[in-house]
């Protein structure tokens, strides 16, 4: 079961590898390409964007087609569009480029959630589902240095040559070791099952759980974007130190997961949820309390932005696996359309919750806290549907 879930780590891996790899080299893109780099940047949404809808979509593809077929179509779209970045010598054809990985990852991530759905259940899927989770938090602390280095040896485009090679490589190991999970007597879903969708959307333990992965991914996706400005304008880190107390904080979030997936099974699900949303409530009176009560020039410290993120951080290693795995449960026919449509509910809930709160008038800072408070709210919400489910049991 190990190397089974490792192979399923390597798959889901190209997804933050897509978004955080590059994420130096956009003055040098915009530049090469005659851009402006709010265009370049503007790729990062769309790629997480067609991530999230395109899930609805792939979904059902892994249901009616087979897991390993869908993840094989998946990487060699994945690799075509690395090589369209690679020569691309216009916006137009970058950004395209970038749509076209979006659609791979929708395959790559659906597989590998619905692998885990296939073989585990309960705890032990919410073990998988945190391990998966937490440990792609090491792509946010390394890939932005690797990128940088790359970009810095052989050019903007280098980094897109190993995003090819990397999923080519995989492609050959989950060609050759993947097992097909598919269960046989699953009955062969439509392409896009729409009055499935309604159907889980309208269980009410489905969407509560959902809600708290969109929480969890608002809070990340508003911490990433405003980083930039909070560390390296405010706090006036260089590049090099922004990438270092970045990637502490990825390396905290894997290890924070780790904690959380060893002690799952000796607490439970529900008390996971109760120690994520207090992490998450602990994050926002923190940045709250330093921008009001502290001094305005020690408001401006790295530090004073970084604990509450981590605190908050520590709130998502608890909540997001568990949840996962209490949305997909009653599910177990369904596990490919099920887990596209937690996918979509994350990555749309989160990607609105994070633009609405960079988009607000106040300091980035207060814009943080307010998405960690929804983040906070759902989970507590999320804690009290768990203790029903156990009653009922």
């Amino acid at each position: 079961m190990r190397n089974f879930l490792i192979l399923l780590l390597l798959l889901v891996l190209l997804g933050p590898l897509g978004i955080d790899l590059y994420l130096p080299t956009i003055p040098d893109i915009a530049k090469d390409l005659g851009s402006s780099e709010s265009v370049i940047q503007s790729t990062i949404a769309l790629f997480i964007l067609v991530l999230g809808l395109g899930q609805l979509i792939s979904g059902p593809l892994v249901d009616r087609y087979g897991r390993k077929p869908i993840a094989i179509l998946g990487m060699v779209l994945y690799i075509i569009g690395a090589g369209v970045a690679i020569v691309a010598t216009t916006p137009t054809v970058f950004i395209a480029s970038r749509l076209l990985q979006g659609v791979a990852v929708c395959c790559t991530s659906v597989v590998a959630f619905s692998c885990v759905r296939d073989r585990m259940n309960g705890t032990e899927a919410a073990r998988a589902f945190g391990f998966l989770n937490g440990t792609l938090n090491i792509v946010p602390a390394l890939a932005p240095l690797l990128g940088g280095l790359l970009a810095e040896a052989w050019g903007w485009r280098a980094p897109f040559w190993f995003l090819a090679l990397y999923a080519l490589v995989i492609l050959v190991l989950i060609a050759a070791f993947l097992p097909e999970t598919r269960p046989a007597n699953l009955p062969k879903a439509k392409v896009i099952p729409l009055k499935t969708y309604w159907r889980i959307l309208g269980n009410h333990q489905f969407i509560i759980f959902a809600l708290v992965n969109a929480g969890t991914m608002g809070m990340a996706l508003t911490y990433v974007s405003l980083a930039p400005t909070v560390l390296m304008g405010d706090a006036q880190l260089t590049p090099l130190a922004f990438s270092i107390v970045f990637g502490v904080n990825g390396f905290w979030i894997m290890f924070a997961s780790y904690i959380a997936n060893y002690f799952i099974h000796k607490i439970g699900r529900p008390t996971c949820l109760l120690v994520g949303s207090s992490m998450m409530a602990l994050g926002c009176l923190g940045l709250l309390l330093g921008f009001v009560v502290l001094p305005i020039e020690i408001q401006s410290h790295w530090l004073v932005y970084m604990l509450p993120v981590a605190c908050a951080c520590t709130g998502l290693a608890f909540m997001m696996g568990t949840a996962t795995s209490y949305a997909l449960e009653p599910f177990g026919n369904e596990a490919g359309t099920a887990s596209a449509l937690v996918g979509f509910v994350q990555m749309a809930g989160g990607a609105t919750l994070g633009l609405c709160a960079i988009s607000l008038p106040i300091a980035p800072k207060i814009s943080l806290a307010l998405v960690m408070l929804v983040g906070c709210l759902f989970g507590l919400l999320a804690r009290k549907k768990s203790l029903s489910l156990v009653k009922s049991i």
